[in-house]
């Protein structure tokens, strides 16, 4: 009887930009060493990952720029970092993938959204590949396209 109520949507942060400024080639799902203010702060909703990147170093990953807020009722005695260097869970073969494919002409590793799964906070990142001005209108273009497409439909 007793059932679990859902507060609606798992996405705790979604990265729009880079979705905008890079063709995304693949994803991967990583888990994330946080502390425990940063969870609270999480369940409250105040992340941001505007701007945020992964870089690769020494066979570990690791998120960069990401802002967590902390919350009023963070202990008094402890200074919270906003902005710290985070360590993201990979599989070793996931890293050596994504080494690989860093260290090849364009490459980089954004993060893209962020997420509860099964009461663990995961990271979504995103192998991805800049777009120059030229692809971003080019997508734009093909997005008015499909939204006119389907206005047209509708009405006939």
């Amino acid at each position: 009887m007793n059932k679990k109520h859902d507060s609606g949507s798992n996405t705790i942060a979604q990265n729009k930009r880079a979705r905008h400024d890079y063709f995304i080639e693949d994803t991967f799902e990583a888990g994330i060493v946080l502390q425990g203010w940063e969870v609270k702060a999480l369940r409250a909703g105040r992340m941001s990952l505007v701007d945020s990147y992964v870089i690769l170093k020494d066979g570990e990953a690791f998120l960069l720029g990401s802002n967590i807020t902390p919350l009023l009722s963070t202990s008094t005695h402890y200074v919270p970092e906003a902005t710290r260097t985070r360590k993201l869970l990979l599989n070793r073969r996931e890293i050596n993938r994504l080494i690989g494919a860093v260290q090849q002409k364009g490459y980089t590793c954004v993060a893209l959204s962020f997420y509860w799964k099964n009461g663990l906070a995961k990271c979504q990142i995103g192998l991805a590949k800049g777009k120059q001005l030229h692809d971003k209108r080019h997508a734009e273009k093909d997005r008015d396209w499909q939204r006119e497409k389907q206005r047209i439909f509708r009405n006939n």
